[in-house]
C-alpha cells in the first residue's frame, strides 16, 4: 500500500495518492476495531481480580494490594464483593457466583472448607478466605496468562497462510517492474499509466485481508470459549476440535460423578431401613473412606441420627466393628459373613445382595449381634443430563463415543448401555489407554481424549485434542490439556465442539473471500477495468469483511 501511495504521488497523481491513504487508513481502522473487539474481551478476564483485598490481622481490617498477600493471610469478603484470592473458606457460608472462571450460571454454595477463586462474586453470606495462592498464581491469572499464550500457537490454516504469503508477497512486488515494461514495451501506454496500473495491481494483490483471515477468527474464538468458561490453548487446538468425528471417555470423574453414592437400602426381616442407617452411621459417621462418606451422606439427607455406640475399631480387610448396647455390630462386604465370627445371611438377603450386584452396585451388609439387620448398596453415578449431552455431540456431527476405563466390564457396560455410548472398552491400564487412542485415530481421524487432566495424562496427550474435566484450580490440568472445561461441567464440551466448528467454517469463509477478492482484483486492474483508488475501495473493503466476519465468534451461544 506505502509503494503504490508513493508512486502515485512521485509519477504527481496526489489526488490517488492520498485517497489510497485516506481510504487504507479507514479500513485498517476499521480492522482494528474489530481486532480489538476480540482482544478486549480477553483483557477483561483479567480485570475480573480485585486490585486490594481486606485482610484480617491482628484483629483489623486491612486494605492490602494483592500482590502483597502471601500464602495463609485471612481476607475477608463482605456480601456482594468479588473474591480477591483463590484460597479455602474458613469461616461463613455464601452463593459463589463462579462464571467468570467456570461459566456455570447458577451459584455455588461454599461452606468451610472449600475451595473459592478470585474474580469470583460473592452472595449474600460474609466469608473468612485462607489465601492459598499467590496472586501471580490465581486460577483466574493462569487462565489470562494462557489465553494471551494462544495466539502464538498457531492452526494449520495460519501456519499454510504465512507460508503462502512469505512467497506470494515478494513475487508480487517483483512483477511490478515486469507489468510496467510489458504495458509500456508491448500496448504502447504511457509511463505514467503503465506505473498507476502496476500499484492498482500491487494494491489488488496485497494479502491484507489473507494474513488476518485466521488470527481473527482464532482470537474471536478463544476469547468467546474463555469467557464461558472453556479454555482452549491456541488456534491449533480450536481448528483441531472442529475436525473431531470421534471421542473417547474416561469412566471415573467424566462419565460418572467420581463418588459412590447410596442407591439401595435393604432391611431384613423384623428390621426397618432406618435402623440399617442408624446403625450403620454410628459405625462409618469417622470414616474417611468413600463408601463411609456415601453412607454418611444419605444418612444426613434423611436427617437420621447415629446410635450410640462404643469401641469402635476397624477389622483389616474386612470393615468396622463397634458395640451398640450388649450387642456387636458389624458392617463389611458380603463375602466376609457366613465365615470366622460373622453371621450367615438369609437366602432371601443373599438373593436380594445378588440381585444389586449384578446391577454393578457395591454392596455393604450391616450386621447386630447374631442377626443381619440389612444392606446398603452404593454406586458411582452417572452426571445428571450427560445422555443429553452425548446426544448433542453426536447431533454436532460426533460419530462414534468410546468409554475407556480401568474398571471391570460388568460396572462399564451397565452405566454405558443407558448412555448412548457406541463402544466401551474395560480393565484399562494407563498405557492400554494409549493404544486404544491410537487406533481410534487410525479409523476416525481426529480424535478427542476427555479426562480428568492427572491420571489421565498419557492418553490426552496422545489424543488430536486432549480435554481436561474440571480444571479449576488444578495445574496439572491446566498444563496437560490442550482444552480444559474449567467447570466440573461435561455440558460445555457441545459447546467446545460447537464453537469450534463454526470457527472452522468462519476460517474458511474468510479465505474463500480473501482469495477470491484477489483473484478478481488482479486481471480486473491489470486491464484498467479498476482504477486505483477503487482497488483499494474493494482490498480495504473485504479486510473489514473478513475482521467482522470473525468477529461474530463473540457472539457464538450453544444453540441447546
Amino acid at each position: 500500500m506505502l509503494v503504490a501511495a508513493i508512486g502515485a504521488g512521485v509519477i504527481g497523481r496526489l489526488e490517488e495518492s492520498a485517497i489510497l491513504l485516506l481510504l487504507f487508513s479507514l479500513g485498517h481502522g476499521l480492522e482494528g476495531l474489530a481486532t480489538d473487539r476480540a482482544r478486549n474481551a480477553i483483557r477483561a478476564l483479567g480485570t475480573l481480580t480485585p486490585k486490594v483485598a481486606r485482610v484480617v490481622r491482628e484483629g483489623r481490617d486491612l486494605q492490602v494490594p494483592v500482590e502483597e498477600l502471601a500464602v495463609g493471610d485471612l481476607v475477608r469478603v463482605m456480601a456482594g464483593e468479588r473474591i480477591a484470592v483463590d484460597g479455602e473458606v474458613r469461616e461463613g457460608t455464601s452463593a459463589v457466583d463462579q462464571s467468570p472462571i467456570t461459566g456455570e450460571s447458577v451459584p455455588v454454595v461454599k461452606e468451610i472448607g472449600d475451595d473459592v477463586f478470585a474474580g469470583t462474586v460473592n452472595g449474600d453470606g460474609l466469608l473468612l478466605v485462607r489465601t492459598t495462592k499467590l496472586a501471580s498464581q490465581t486460577t483466574m491469572a493462569r487462565m489470562v496468562k494462557l489465553v494471551e499464550e494462544s495466539q502464538a500457537n498457531k492452526g494449520r490454516t495460519q501456519r499454510l497462510t504465512e507460508r503462502f504469503t512469505r512467497i506470494y508477497t515478494p513475487i508480487v512486488l517483483v512483477s511490478v517492474p515486469t507489468i510496467i515494461f510489458v504495458l509500456t514495451t508491448f500496448f504502447g501506454m504511457t509511463f505514467a499509466d503503465a506505473f498507476l496500473r502496476a500499484m492498482a495491481v500491487l494494491v489488488g494483490a496485497s494479502p491484507c485481508a489473507l494474513v488476518i483471515s485466521t488470527p481473527s477468527a482464532v482470537l474471536a474464538g478463544v476469547a468467546q470459549a474463555a469467557r464461558s468458561g472453556v479454555l482452549i490453548k491456541g488456534g491449533m487446538h480450536l481448528e483441531s476440535l472442529g475436525m473431531v468425528r470421534a471421542i473417547a471417555f474416561d469412566k471415573t470423574g467424566t462419565v460418572t460423578q467420581g463418588r459412590p453414592d447410596v442407591t439401595d437400602v435393604i432391611a431384613a426381616d423384623g428390621f426397618t431401613a432406618r435402623d440399617v442407617l442408624e446403625i450403620a452411621l454410628a459405625l462409618d459417621e469417622h470414616s474417611s473412606h468413600p463408601l463411609a462418606l456415601a453412607i454418611v451422606r444419605r444418612a444426613k439427607r434423611d436427617a437420621i441420627s447415629a446410635r450410640e455406640i462404643r469401641d469402635v475399631r476397624a477389622i483389616p480387610g474386612r470393615g468396622v466393628a463397634g458395640m451398640i448396647g450388649d450387642s456387636r455390630a458389624l458392617i463389611a462386604g458380603p463375602r466376609s459373613f457366613g465365615k470366622a465370627d460373622f453371621p450367615q445371611l438369609t437366602a432371601q438377603l443373599q438373593a436380594q445382595v445378588d440381585a444389586l450386584e449384578a446391577q454393578a452396585r457395591t454392596v455393604s451388609i450391616i450386621a447386630l449381634g447374631d442377626r443381619c439387620v440389612g444392606a446398603v448398596a452404593m454406586a458411582d453415578q452417572v452426571r445428571p443430563d450427560i445422555a443429553k449431552t452425548l446426544a448433542r455431540l453426536k447431533s454436532l456431527g460426533i460419530r462414534h463415543l468410546v468409554m475407556l476405563t480401568g474398571d471391570n466390564p460388568k460396572v462399564a457396560h451397565a452405566i454405558a448401555a443407558p448412555l448412548g455410548i457406541d463402544e466401551v472398552k474395560a480393565g484399562l491400564l494407563p498405557e492400554h489407554k494409549i493404544d486404544e487412542v491410537h487406533l481410534l485415530m487410525k479409523n476416525w481421524g481426529a480424535v478427542a481424549m476427555v479426562g480428568d487432566g492427572v491420571n489421565d495424562a498419557p492418553a490426552l496427550a496422545s489424543a488430536t485434542v486432549g480435554i481436561a474435566m474440571g480444571a479449576s484450580g488444578t495445574d496439572v490440568a491446566l498444563e496437560a490439556a490442550d482444552i480444559a472445561l474449567m467447570a466440573d461441567d461435561l455440558s460445555k464440551l457441545p459447546f467446545a465442539v460447537g464453537l469450534s466448528r463454526r470457527a472452522r467454517r468462519t476460517i474458511m469463509q474468510n479465505v474463500t473471500i480473501s482469495l477470491g477478492v484477489v483473484a478478481v482484483l488482479i486481471p480486473c486492474a491489470l486491464i484498467g477495468v479498476v482504477p486505483l483508488s477503487w482497488a483499494v475501495v474493494l482490498h480495504e473493503g473485504s479486510t473489514v469483511v473478513v475482521a467482522f466476519n470473525a468477529l461474530r465468534l463473540l457472539l457464538y451461544r450453544d444453540p441447546t
